[in-house]
C-alpha cells in the first residue's frame, strides 16, 4: 500500500504536499464562508462566481500550461507557480484582517490564484512520474489522493474552528505560510535521483499535436467525458455543502467544517484502498461515477444534519474511487513525450467545467432551495455513468477479451477495445 514512500524524493513531496494541501482546504471553507456570510446574505450565485473564477484560467490556459509543462523542467516551473499562488493567499488574508476585504477583490484574487493553478496543475501530475519508477506509479498516484484527503480531513475541522473563534482571515494567512513547505520540499530533492522526461523541443503546433493524439484514443476521450459531466455538475460539494449547512440545516462554521473533514474520511478510505490495486480497471472508473451519483442523491435527501454528514462518508468513498481510477488509468496509458499536454486538458475537463458548474448549481440552490443543488449534480452525474456502462458493455460485447493493460515500462498503452475484457 506504501511501497512508492521508499523513494526518498517522493517522500519529500508527498509530506511537503501534505502540509500545503491542509493550508488550501482552510482556505477553501473560509473562502466560501466569507463569501457567503460576510460579504453577501447567503448568496450562493456569489460563491458559484467565486469558485468558477477560480477555475476559469485552465479553460484558457491549459492546453498552453501543458506544452510548458512538456518543454520545461517541471520542478522549476513548479517553484514559480506555488510561490504564486501563495502571494495570491496572502494578499487576501491581508485584506480581511484589517477589514477592507470586498467581493471584487475575492473575485480578482481567486482569479489570480486560478491562473497560477492552471500552469501548476499539470505540471504537479506529471511530476509524479518523475519522483518515482513507472512500476510504482499507480501507488504513487494513489498516495497523492490519500495525502491530499488526508489534508482534507484535517483542513476544514481547523477551519471551521478558526473562523468560529478569530473569523476567516487567519485561514488564508496559513495557507499562504503552507506553501513554503512545497518549497522546501522542491529545494532539498535530489536532483540526481529525478527520472525526467526528456523535454519536448519548442516547435510550431504542439498544442494541436497533443489534441490529436487524444483524439487517437477512444478510451481517453471517453473518461475525459465522463469527467467533465461529474465534476462540472456533481463534485461541488465546498460549495453545496455551504448552502445546505446555512440554509436547509441553519448552522454554524464549524459545523460546516465538520461536512468536509467528514467527507474526507471516504475518500481517504477510497484512496486507501486505489493504493492497494496495482493496475485501474474500467469497473472501478464506471463503478465509483455510478455509486458517486446514487449516494449524492440520497444524501440530498437526508432528514437532519447528522444523517448528511453521515451520508458524506460514502459519497466520498464514491467520488475518490472514481477520481483516482481515472487519473491512473491516463497516467499509466499516455505516452511521456505527451503526458504534460494530456494532464492538462485532462485538468481543463475536470476543473474547466466548474465556472459553468459552480454557477449553476449554486442559483439552483437560491431558486429551487439547496436540496436542489446536490440532487442536481447527483442525477445528472448518474446519467452520465449509466450512458457509461452502456457503451462499455456494448463495446464489450464486439470485442474478444484480451489483457487490458501493456505493462511495458514508460509506454504503457490502455486501449478502449481489450480493457472491456475484464
Amino acid at each position: 500500500m506504501f511501497s512508492a514512500l521508499k523513494f526518498p524524493n517522493y517522500r519529500l513531496w508527498t509530506a511537503g504536499a501534505l502540509v500545503s494541501n491542509i493550508g488550501t482546504w482552510m482556505q477553501r471553507v473560509a473562502q466560501d464562508w466569507l463569501v457567503l456570510t460576510i460579504l453577501t446574505n447567503n448568496d450562493g450565485t456569489a460563491a458559484g462566481i467565486t469558485t468558477g473564477l477560480q477555475f476559469l484560467p485552465i479553460l484558457f490556459l491549459g492546453p498552453f500550461a501543458g506544452v510548458l509543462a512538456d518543454r520545461m523542467n517541471i520542478r522549476k516551473l513548479l517553484l514559480i507557480t506555488q510561490s504564486a499562488m501563495g502571494i495570491c493567499a496572502t494578499i487576501l488574508g491581508v485584506l480581511v484582517i484589517t477589514g477592507t476585504a470586498e467581493l471584487w477583490h475575492v473575485y480578482v484574487l481567486a482569479l489570480g490564484l486560478g491562473i497560477a493553478s492552471a500552469f501548476d496543475a499539470p505540471a504537479r501530475q506529471s511530476f509524479v512520474s518523475e519522483l518515482v519508477p513507472s512500476t510504482h506509479l499507480a501507488n504513487a498516484v494513489a498516495l497523492n489522493s490519500a495525502s491530499f484527503n488526508m489534508a482534507r480531513l484535517a483542513g476544514p475541522g481547523v477551519a471551521g474552528l478558526l473562523i468560529a473563534w478569530f473569523g476567516t482571515g487567519p485561514a488564508f494567512l496559513i495557507n499562504a505560510a503552507s506553501f513554503g513547505a512545497v518549497l522546501f520540499s522542491l529545494f532539498k530533492m535530489r536532483t540526481q535521483e529525478l527520472q525526467p522526461t526528456i523535454l519536448v523541443k519548442r516547435s510550431k503546433g504542439q498544442i494541436r499535436e497533443g489534441i490529436a493524439y487524444l483524439g487517437t484514443r477512444p478510451d481517453l476521450l471517453l473518461i475525459f467525458a465522463l469527467a467533465f459531466v461529474v465534476a462540472t455538475f456533481g463534485l461541488n460539494f465546498q460549495l453545496t455543502n455551504a448552502l445546505m449547512a446555512t440554509d436547509v440545516f441553519e448552522v454554524g462554521a464549524s459545523e460546516f467544517g465538520l461536512l468536509g473533514s467528514v467527507m474526507a474520511v471516504g475518500t481517504l478510505g477510497g484512496a486507501l484502498l486505489a493504493a492497494r490495486r496495482n493496475r485501474p480497471q474500467w469497473r472501478y472508473l464506471l463503478g465509483g461515477a455510478v455509486g458517486f451519483g446514487v449516494l449524492a442523491l440520497v444524501a440530498s435527501l437526508m432528514p437532519t444534519f447528522f444523517w448528511y454528514a453521515v451520508m458524506m462518508v460514502p459519497v466520498g468513498l464514491a467520488s475518490l474511487t472514481y477520481l483516482t481510477s481515472s487519473n491512473t488509468m491516463i497516467q499509466l496509458s499516455v505516452e511521456p513525450a505527451y503526458r504534460g499536454r494530456v494532464m492538462a486538458l485532462y485538468m481543463m475537463v475536470i476543473q474547466g467545467g466548474t465556472p459553468i458548474g459552480a454557477p449553476l448549481v449554486g442559483w439552483m440552490g437560491t431558486m429551487f432551495g439547496a436540496r436542489w443543488s446536490v440532487a442536481g449534480g447527483a442525477i445528472i452525474s448518474l446519467i452520465a455513468g449509466l450512458i457509461a456502462v452502456i457503451l462499455v458493455l456494448r463495446k464489450r460485447r464486439k470485442t474478444p477479451k484480451k489483457r487490458s493493460i501493456d505493462h511495458t515500462p514508460q509506454t504503457a498503452t490502455i486501449t478502449l477495445k481489450p480493457a472491456l475484457g475484464h
